[in-house]
């Protein structure tokens, strides 16, 4: 039984009805929710698998007996479809009864293979308890406001059938036998506590917060999907000034886990498809340290708040990391070394110093890398290039990592030995340890670093997919600067949910390229962030504890909410962390992750993948049979930004986007304030979100993927209003090709073409069959007065039927090792054809 990707929602005045059923609706499930105990989710799963014949049945049990006297209104009352939606967030309570969320909007974002990513566009909460209960209490009513302040709509994202919380290196290798996603990820996973045990795995939707951006670099006609996936931590979760460092547990604040995945979209299989993946990660220095914005300064002071001299808040956070990543874990550190007065220095000293002390207790192999870079002296110094550091930087590190591999033909000449898993049919590299980068607040110079070493990486990825020839890609390319838009695009998504802001500085600025009118917009998002951070932080920081659990509400509880001064007590409940491993203040990793090293033990400790990778119906996942659509209307063509549609300038015939573009126009995404890939920024993320209770089956069903395509303009502000790429843009016409040019039809042969298709469809109308003279069937029908007698050259044909010819077993041999060679690769050639080959050339 595959996912549940449609809801439809039945309300009685005793319980809740919830039907959900696959997209074909040809298979369904049965949920029962009681509203008679406002103070208990009670919920009745059947767990069996209908069809539509039999859940009908099911659903007209439902329905109240029209002949039984009684009260009309209550008849009609009794029984009606509240909702329609594609599928449930969970359940929540507050103070009184609970609410189901549901998410009424969805918009397709991305794909992977044949897997689709949606984005959540507007959800509704339905509350569980009988009509006529008792008016909310005051505290009800202010949760429920405050939980609404967690716009769902911006930036949750969720897939039916592929697991975004884990990695496509753990997804396609490793066999997750518990079927259980990975719980730091899942933002709604403290809203299925209570019910996650009594349903079928069918209903859980697992939902992340973060970013999805995707495109499609069209290589000469073969299309090579990139997409970015950035997944937030929900643990030690907030805002920028409240959540600085880490909780003893190891969980630092603003940690975001991400994931470039480049594959050649010519082969949606995973079992028979290319694939490669790229991970890194982001996060706050780990440590017990803080900013107070109290003082109202620019630039608050950066104070250690508690002394570790063992360093147990970091000794936790890098075992949590060995085991997730493996080894080695590389540091990137962008934090200013060297200042008149100490300020972002104490946090260079608190690092390195950690990462000295827990070095000395690690096997030297497998030991904490560190890299130091300035960039803000850098920035400054005007003969000091900081991207070409962070070139080197970004070669090194993914030269120490290496990449995620899988696929039949792919080329490791750059991939170390040792990370080699492959099968006899199956190419199998891992990326074992990552880079970790950090900055004060992981935003603007880390969303540029991570950048360049996602550059690097996406060129080993298409030189392991064979599309180049050397990995270094340059910039000012079409493939480059889509990478780079997907990265803004992330870090502006990022800045707004932890900063309050946009990015202050993009790769542009480090680059020097930035128009003086960037300056003014600098300043007026560093204005913006700090004013966010000071007058608006509490309040997101208080939405975030309640959506995430963090803070329970509870009827006898006294202190409420927004009665506490501080949270420090929600996030640090644990203070003795260290004793949770051992003791010993040396034997601060756990011996089962040193033993796998240098693989996670997260991998390791899970059976390997079998060979049934693809659990899914991957035609009817990918082309959606079930639904009426036209070719303009797919995701690939109108929403996927293209690289020769959106970004190969008009004036230019070369369609590599590999290609240096010199002097570009100017381009609509350059002179607009922000990329392609950006939130609609108008909308305030501590807005409420618009709950609408009225929702109808056909509103909502209407609404999957009904936004608009997201495409950015490769032509100049003066070209805005020029017609769309043509075939003939691209490709030669048939005059230069062939020599002649297709024309319309005269009139007469119009006329005689028209007549001949009105013969045959009157003849189609009731076709008979009479022998011939040379004893062959003809089709015949008496309502014509001409009889169309076919003619065929193959024996026992017409024009209604051909029978299929006689292959020889030559042709059948040739074109099975046609299909060899293009799954396994090209093999040796014989003596006889290479010597054939030698004499051309000569000749030549």
């Amino acid at each position: 039984m595959e996912t549940l990707k449609k809801i439809c929602v039945y309300e009685t005045d005793t319980i809740f009805h919830i039907v959900g059923s696959n997209d074909d609706e040809t298979s369904f499930r049965l949920l029962e929710v009681d509203r008679q105990v406002p103070t208990k989710l009670i919920i009745s799963d059947d767990r069996e698998v209908y069809n539509k014949v039999q859940i009908q049945k099911r659903i007209d049990c439902f329905r109240p007996d029209v002949s039984f006297p009684g009260d009309k209104q209550r008849k009609s009352q009794g029984f009606q479809q509240v909702i329609s939606a594609f599928g449930i967030i969970g359940f929540v309570k507050f103070t009184e009864g609970y609410y189901m969320i549901l998410v009424t909007k969805r918009k397709r974002v991305a794909v992977i293979g044949a897997h689709s990513i949606f984005k959540i566009e507007d959800t509704t909460m339905v509350y569980i308890p009988e009509a006529g209960s008792k008016s909310p209490s005051n505290e009800e009513s202010r949760y429920l406001k405050t939980f609404q302040n967690m716009d769902l709509s911006s930036n949750f994202y969720f897939c039916y059938s592929y697991d975004l919380t884990h990695s496509l290196q753990f997804n396609l290798t490793c066999h997750n036998t518990e079927d259980s996603p990975k719980r730091k990820f899942v933002w709604n996973s403290y809203h299925w506590e209570g019910a996650k045990d009594l349903v079928h795995p069918a209903w859980h939707l697992h939902v992340i917060h973060g970013f999805v951006g995707q495109v499609n670099v069209c290589i000469f006609g073969r299309s090579v999907y990139v997409a970015l996936i950035a997944r937030r931590s929900n643990r030690y979760a907030g805002t920028r000034y409240l959540k600085r460092g880490s909780n003893p547990q190891g969980d630092v604040a603003n940690e975001v886990e991400i994931e470039q995945i480049v594959y050649d979209a010519s082969m949606t299989s995973f079992r028979r498809g290319r694939y490669t993946s790229f991970l890194q990660f982001r996060g706050s220095v780990p440590g017990l340290w803080s900013q107070d914005i109290s003082s109202m300064v620019p630039k608050p002071p950066i104070t250690l708040n508690a002394a570790d001299p063992y360093f147990h808040h970091a000794a936790a956070h890098f075992n949590e990391a060995l085991k997730v990543y493996g080894s080695p874990i590389i540091i990137v550190n962008l934090v200013k070394k060297h200042e008149k007065r100490a300020r972002e220095s104490i946090l260079t000293d608190e690092l390195v110093g950690a990462i000295q002390y827990l070095n000395q207790f690690l096997p030297p192999e497998h030991g904490i890398r560190y890299k130091a870079f300035d960039m803000a002296k850098y920035k400054k110094h005007p003969h000091l290039d900081v991207i070409a550091k962070l070139e080197s930087i970004a070669e090194s590190v993914v030269k120490e990592t290496g990449l995620f591999l899988f696929g039949p033909v792919l080329d490791t000449s750059m991939q170390h030995p040792n990370r080699n898993f492959s099968t006899t049919d199956r190419i199998v590299y891992k990326q074992t340890g990552v880079v970790r980068t950090n900055c004060v607040d992981c935003l603007d110079r880390t969303n540029t670093a991570q950048f360049m070493v996602g550059k690097h990486a996406l060129g080993h990825q298409l030189f392991a997919l064979g599309f180049v020839s050397k990995t270094h890609l340059e910039f000012d390319t079409d493939c480059v600067r889509m990478l780079s838009e997907v990265y803004e695009g992330m870090g502006d998504t990022l800045a707004i949910q932890y900063g309050g802001s946009h990015l202050v500085h993009s790769v542009d600025s480090y680059r020097k390229l930035s128009p003086w009118s960037a300056q003014s917009r600098d300043i007026k998002q560093t204005v913006s962030r700090y004013y966010r951070n000071a007058f608006s932080d509490a309040e997101k920081q208080s939405v975030i504890n309640l959506f995430l659990g963090v803070f329970r509400p509870s009827p006898n509880e006294k202190i409420h909410l927004w009665d506490m001064e501080t949270d420090f007590n929600l996030h640090h409940k644990d203070s003795s962390y260290r004793n949770r491993i051992d003791k010993s203040n040396t034997h601060w990793f756990e011996d089962c992750v040193v033993q796998s090293l240098p693989l996670p033990y997260e991998e390791m400790r899970v059976p390997p993948k079998d060979e049934q990778l693809d659990d899914v119906d991957i035609f009817t996942e990918y082309h959606q049979e079930s639904q009426l659509t036209t070719m303009s209307d797919l995701f690939c063509i109108s929403s996927l930004p293209h690289s020769i549609r959106d970004y190969k300038p008009k004036t230019t015939s070369d369609i590599s986007p590999f290609k240096v573009r010199i002097s570009q126009p100017q381009r609509k995404e350059e002179t607009s304030q922000h990329s392609i890939f950006s939130l609609p920024f108008s909308r305030d993320s501590t807005k409420p979100a618009t709950v609408d209770m009225s929702s109808s089956e056909d509103s909502s069903s209407s609404s999957d993927d009904e936004s608009a395509s997201i495409r950015s303009s490769g032509e100049s502000e003066q070209n805005d209003d020029a017609s769309p790429l043509k075939m003939k843009d691209v490709f030669p016409t048939m005059q230069q090709t062939y020599g002649i040019e297709l024309t319309a039809p005269s009139k007469e042969d119009a006329a005689l073409y028209q007549s001949f298709v009105t013969k045959g469809l009157v003849s189609h109308d009731e076709i008979r069959q009479f022998r011939s003279k040379s004893g062959e069937l003809v089709p015949h029908s008496p309502m014509t007065s001409t009889n169309l007698v076919p003619s065929c050259s193959f024996p026992g044909g017409s024009i209604f039927e051909v029978p299929p010819p006689a292959v020889s077993s030559d042709c059948l041999e040739t074109y099975r090792s046609y299909v060899q060679k293009g799954t396994l690769g090209g093999v040796t050639c014989s003596e006889e054809d290479y010597q054939t080959y030698v004499q051309y050339l000569r000749k030549q």
